[in-house]
């Protein structure tokens, strides 16, 4: 039995399997939906984390057969890995990239929201924290892969984390006409955590903006506001 053999029995001895009908209908698998044929086995997020923090050191390839893996946890614990490596060699410029570069030839594998959220600002955000080179969430952003875009978007938390905001404001006024609801629930999201670190800057944004962004949208990045304002907002928009 392989290392990724015995990852994947590990994970499989840890799976809850009262928890896959909930699991199921959480993250949309069903027919026409945007996690089609998902399966899961009904793992925690904890337990998963545990199990991925033995597996940092393994081979892509051997990342590469648990990312086209269709058991949902199975993809996610090679993402968490690859979190946790990433951290390990954050400040060597050549072997971070190598990962960045690795994480992004798998997007059409990290193919939900939660896989997307775990890992976009911690490889490809922290990478570009460190050595800039914003053109790569740039050039997913404009992919017609929801993953890539909804990557790019993601990728700014920890940007906003540093106290750099363009590229998150740039990229929602980018995707505000973006139709699917995973990217505009990423727009609003990260237009929120931005108005945490400068909240007049968000409302110059929404003041120029509003009446052209989706409600979804909206809705989330004014969560924060109180009421008086909250209901401005919501009046600019037709």
């Amino acid at each position: 039995m392989d290392q990724v053999e015995i990852w994947q029995k590990q994970l499989f001895q840890a799976a809850r399997p009262e928890k896959i009908e909930i699991a199921s209908s959480f993250f949309k698998t069903g027919k026409g939906e945007y996690s089609e044929g998902d399966i899961f086995i009904g793992l925690s997020v904890p337990d998963n984390r545990a199990i991925s923090r033995q597996y940092t050191q393994l081979s892509f390839a051997d990342y590469t057969r648990m990312l086209t893996s269709e058991i949902h946890e199975i993809r996610l614990s090679a993402l968490l890995a690859l979190t946790y490596r990433y951290q390990t060699v954050r400040h060597d410029q050549v072997k971070a990239r190598e990962i960045v570069d690795f994480y992004l030839s798998q997007s059409k594998r990290i193919n939900n929201w939660d896989l997307v959220d775990c890992s976009a600002h911690k490889i490809l955000g922290q990478y570009m924290v460190d050595f800039g080179e914003y053109e790569i969430a740039l050039n997913l952003s404009r992919s017609t892969c929801i993953w890539d875009v909804r990557i790019a978007m993601i990728s700014t938390y920890q940007l906003i984390h540093a106290g750099k905001l363009d590229l998150t404001f740039a990229l929602a006024q980018q995707l505000l006409p973006h139709p699917h609801d995973l990217i505009r629930k990423a727009v609003g999201w990260m237009l929120r955590e931005a108005g945490k670190k400068d909240v007049n800057r968000l409302m110059e944004f929404l003041d120029k903006y509003t009446p052209t962004m989706s409600r979804t949208s909206l809705r989330i990045a004014i969560e924060r506001f109180d009421n008086t304002t909250r209901r401005y907002y919501l009046t600019l928009r037709p």
